[in-house]
Order: structure tokens, then C-alpha cells, then sequence
């Protein structure tokens, strides 16, 4: 982001100030801080995920502020249209309803004896999951797949799901890609290792602490786009006359040290198309 406001003239300590505040998977912090960030009265406020704009959505209707990683705008009542937002927000889409249709896809082909793909989030910091869940749904039958929620709220009940799963023949996991599955995605992999369950991931962190594949969007590029819309609208623009914008780079990432070690045969097809091979 700070590259892409860079290359747009928007310098710290020159003609840019920045304030952060951090959040992690806790709606508390994102609630505390987005009420301390509107009160400081700023130009133009970024925005990560879909529960920081929820939360900073709750605070101001004037201030434009634009995400970045966000599954569902118009359903999560942020804008009215991708085309035409209609209000002081905009940003970057993350997904539509073809990726989980591929993250099934890659499932099968990591371990084609899969016949149920269960679907981890935490309703908290994932809350449009009813969405995925239906794209999911109307995927999975082509591919002679089942899918089966299932929903935590801590990281505490990550070990007895994973155990259950474990003792479920034929099932594959794929952890939606929001806050809490991040911030836990050492313990998430970790997890699906030790108990041999196949896995797909959005994220490429994942498979960077030993996850075996992951398939998603490159998400520093969402971000460096969004500084493109933080000069236009520094400059005089309106959220509400710039759309919102899908995702246009993709990145798989296969561990094939983590798939050997847990007893995964990566097709060489597959292999061949990898932007990351972790050896």
C-alpha cells in the first residue's frame, strides 16, 4: 500500500500521514478502533476485511474509506451496486462463486477418495459464511462432493473439531479465509498434519507454515490497488463514483515437503501449474 501511494506522489512525514490500528481477529479492538479512528477526523480511512468496514461502516456515513479484502460488498450492505456503490464506501472484492468451485476441485485432486469437504469458519469475523456456503453447495455435486459447516469460535475448539473430523472417513477440510483462520493458521495446519486430513487453504501463508496447497487471490495486490483509489480520492473523487473491483491475480501454492510428509501425491499437472513449490 505505502509503495503503490509512494508511486502516486503520497509520501510520510512529507504530505501523508498514516495511523493504524491493529485488530487481529478481535471484534472488540475493531469496534475501539474504528470509533478512535473516526474521531481523528481523517481524509480517507483503508480498510481490511469485512468486519473492520462493518465496524467503521457503524461509526461514519461521510468518511470515504475503501477495503481491501472483502468476499461480499453489496450483500454485507456496504455498497448498493459493484458498478454504482452509492456511498462513502468502496474497495476490493475477494471472491465470487467460482473459487470455492476450485478450492473443491483442488480438494478432490489432493485426495480423490474425499467425499465430504468441511467448511471451517468462525461466524464472528466471517460473517457473510452463509454466502460461501452456498456457492460451496452448488459446486460440490458435479464434483461428487457433500459439504458440511462447521462453525468455531475460539481457537480453543479448533483440537476436538479437528479430532472429530479425523475419526470421519473421506473427509477434507477447507478453512474460509477470514481473520480467525488467519491469525490460527499455524495451529489450523499443524492440526490437519497430525491428523492426516486433506486440506485446501485460500491464503499462501498457509502453505508457507506447512499447509499442503493453497489457491486464492494475491492479496498485497488488493491492497496496492486500493492506494490507486486512496489518490484518486485524496484528490477530489468519490467513493461512490468508483467501483467496486474484483480480484485479478491468483497464486497456488503447494508445500511438497508437508504433502510428502503427510502422505499426499500431488499430481505432476497439477505440480506444473504451481506459482509457489515449497520443497
Amino acid at each position: 500500500m505505502r509503495e503503490g501511494l509512494g508511486a502516486a506522489g503520497w509520501v510520510e512525514g512529507q504530505n501523508l500521514e498514516i495511523i493504524t490500528r491493529w485488530t487481529a481477529a478481535d471484534t472488540d479492538l475493531m469496534r475501539r478502533g474504528a470509533q478512535e479512528l473516526i474521531a481523528l477526523k481523517p481524509e480517507l480511512i483503508l480498510s481490511s476485511s469485512t468486519p473492520t468496514t462493518a465496524a467503521l461502516m457503524r461509526e461514519t456515513k461521510t468518511i470515504p474509506i475503501v477495503f481491501m479484502i472483502v468476499g461480499d460488498p453489496v450483500g454485507s450492505g456496504f455498497v448498493q451496486s459493484m458498478a454504482h456503490p452509492g456511498g462513502n464506501i468502496t474497495g476490493f472484492a475477494t471472491i465470487d462463486k467460482d473459487m470455492t468451485g476450485k478450492w473443491l476441485e483442488l480438494l478432490k485432486q489432493i485426495a480423490p477418495p474425499v467425499a465430504t469437504a468441511a467448511i471451517i469458519f468462525n461466524p464472528a469475523t466471517e460473517p457473510r459464511f452463509n454466502l460461501y456456503l452456498d456457492y460451496f453447495k452448488a459446486s460440490a455435486p458435479a464434483l461428487g462432493l457433500a459439504v458440511d459447516a462447521k462453525p468455531v469460535h475460539d481457537a480453543a475448539e479448533l483440537e476436538t473439531l479437528f479430532a472429530a473430523l479425523a475419526q470421519q472417513q473421506g473427509t477434507g477440510i477447507i478453512p474460509l479465509s477470514g481473520a480467525f483462520s488467519l491469525v490460527n493458521r499455524a495451529t489450523i495446519t499443524a492440526l490437519a498434519a497430525r491428523y492426516r486430513l486433506p486440506a485446501v487453504y485460500a491464503i499462501r501463508g498457509f502453505a508457507e507454515v506447512g499447509g499442503v496447497l493453497s489457491y486464492g487471490i494475491v492479496n498485497a495486490d488488493n491492497w496496492r490497488r486500493a492506494a490507486a483509489y486512496a489518490d484518486r480520492i485524496l484528490k477530489g473523487e468519490k467513493p461512490t463514483d468508483l467501483p467496486v473491483q474484483f480480484p485479478v491475480k491468483f497464486e497456488l501454492a503447494i508445500n511438497l515437503k508437508a504433502a510428502k510428509e503427510q502422505g499426499f501425491a500431488i499430481p505432476a499437472t497439477l505440480l506444473a501449474t504451481a506459482d509457489q513449490v515449497i520443497e
